[in-house]
């Protein structure tokens, strides 16, 4: 399964070899394929993990400390490092989340986002992310997102077998940040393409912001 990439726990083995030293661009070894596994696993590092430390690493590993408010170098050191291990063997279900998630219902999220957005903007990814958050908020759709997502004729990458794909880990990153309340789409519970709409009725949305080339409608 895909999600086994994206937020299973390393390999107790690949986790301890981590922080014996200070990695950078031209280290190799298995702490740098654990260090592109933890990455991969936080939707910073979506290539086969190499064991070499090259542009690929360096740029997620800035990404990283970005996100994590850590002094931005590309440098894997002890800060680094740590961050990355106390975060990684958090349970999905997050205090700062929208919902808590299992990985079961992350990996649904995942999946819906890629189906239906992997064209679009990481904005876009994260407005279709939220859509299904604000549904399942909402007492108008199931209470659940396993619910929001099959419920028939809810979205078309359900219907035409688009779901099934394989996502690619950066989805994480847009999942996460609509689950720790990013609603680029300001409370949407639609959306639709213009140009592949089959039911009309969805004009008769009132329409919130378009991102991409979807409209986001209440």
């Amino acid at each position: 399964m895909i999600l086994a990439l994206m937020i299973s726990v390393t390999s107790v083995g690949e986790a301890t070899v981590l922080g014996n030293r200070m990695l950078y661009f031209g280290s190799r070894g298995r702490d740098v394929k654990a260090l592109q596994s933890m990455l991969a696993s936080k939707g910073y590092f979506d290539v086969e993990p190499t064991g070499y430390y090259g542009p690929i690493t360096e740029r997620a590993v800035i990404e990283f400390q970005k996100n994590y408010n850590l002094r931005i170098d590309g440098f894997a050191g002890y800060e680094t490092i740590n961050k990355l291990k106390n975060n990684h063997n958090l349970n999905v279900s997050n205090l700062n989340y929208r919902l808590n998630v299992t990985a079961e219902e992350m990996e649904l999220l995942l999946r819906i986002v890629y189906s239906e957005a992997r064209g679009e903007s990481f904005k876009g990814q994260v407005a279709v992310a939220s859509v299904v958050i604000n549904r399942v908020l909402d007492n108008r759709f199931p209470n659940t997102i396993k619910g929001v997502i099959f419920q028939p004729w809810a979205f078309t990458a359900v219907h035409d077998g688009q779901f099934w794909l394989d996502p690619a880990p950066s989805m994480l990153k847009a999942v996460e940040a609509a689950l720790k309340g990013w609603d680029p789409t300001g409370g949407a519970v639609f959306y639709y393409n213009p140009a592949k709409v089959t039911s009309y009725w969805i004009y008769t949305r009132p329409i919130i912001t378009r991102i991409g080339r979807h409209f986001f409608a209440a």
